[in-house]
């Protein structure tokens, strides 16, 4: 299945994509695509729906963020050794781990604020995991039983912020709008090899990351796995799992950062894409049907 939430930021609705691809309206059967929902159970009951007799939702909706009440928002860093090259810093023996704030969480296509002050603003295309059902010190064997799905994500990051400030990782990726996930929530049972996909991004129409997951340096059920053992892991809780090659930051010979005005268009093999404008932070950004205007 394809899971997805619509409508105004903060007043999201859940959907399904039905086999032609049509957005279908879930409220009324779910509250949201989140908690129980995610659950191996609420999962089940909502494939055994009849698309065809959910509403259709309008054309042009807005998708939101694909999961709702995000309890954790956990990042691993420097996962593919070519990009911890680029970046100049050391191949990790364990994932590297840190947080991102879940106010950062907005929709695949809402506008990207350049952050007051920023310079350095970068791009990170991700695969995404979502967490159907708790873990707690599970085997990598059995990790991927308590993945609901999958998605695409930008991890954002501010890299003066990030590297620059003193502290942790967490000041340069937790900026409003520098979390993009979604359009759809891909439940696991579509993804037989999430090992397997092809991800990359564009910025203005320039290919800048072209990778593929299978050079992951530690594996989707390692993750799971690894992190379930610092932390239980509830479902709703969302997992970005590392970049490639091809960020900002790696250009050569100088780095290129995101300026106003341009646009990011990404994604990955079956989990769809995201298109975000950037936009320059004013003294109060105001939401506006998703989109944040100046």
């Amino acid at each position: 299945m394809k899971l997805f939430r619509h409508g105004k930021a903060g007043h999201e609705r859940p959907g399904m994509i039905d086999a032609s691809g049509q957005m279908r309206d879930l409220d009324g059967v779910v509250s949201d695509i989140a908690g129980e929902v995610l659950l191996p159970e609420g999962l089940a009951r909502l494939a055994a729906l009849d698309p065809a007799s959910l509403p259709l939702v309008p054309e042009g909706t807005r998708y939101g963020p694909c999961v709702g009440r995000v309890g954790k928002f956990i990042c691993v860093g420097l996962n593919y050794a070519d990009h911890a090259a680029e970046s100049g810093m050391e191949v990790p023996s364990e994932p590297v781990l840190f947080f991102k704030a879940t106010s950062a969480i907005c929709g695949p296509d809402d506008d990207v604020i350049i952050p007051r002050g920023s310079v350095k603003t970068d791009w990170e295309v991700e695969l995404g995991v979502v967490i159907g059902r708790e873990a707690r010190y599970v085997s990598q064997a059995d990790a991927l039983d308590h993945v609901a799905g999958y998605c695409v994500i930008n991890d954002l990051s501010e890299r003066e912020f990030q590297l620059e400030r003193g502290g942790q990782w967490v000041k340069g990726k937790s900026c409003d709008t520098f979390g993009p996930i979604g359009p759809w929530l891909v439940t696991r049972d579509e993804v037989p090899d999430p090992q397997q996909l092809g991800i990359w991004l564009e910025v203005d129409g320039v290919r800048r990351q072209n990778g593929n997951t299978r050079t992951m340096i530690f594996g989707i059920a390692e993750i799971v796995s690894y992190i379930s053992q610092f932390m239980s892991l509830q479902p709703g809780d969302v997992i970005s799992t590392g970049t490639p090659p091809g960020v900002g930051l790696g250009m050569k010979p100088e780095p290129v950062y995101l300026r106003a005005g341009q646009k990011m268009h990404l994604g990955i093999d079956g989990l769809g894409v995201q298109t975000q404008t950037t936009v320059v932070a004013s003294g109060a950004a105001e939401k506006n049907g998703g989109r944040h205007a100046l």
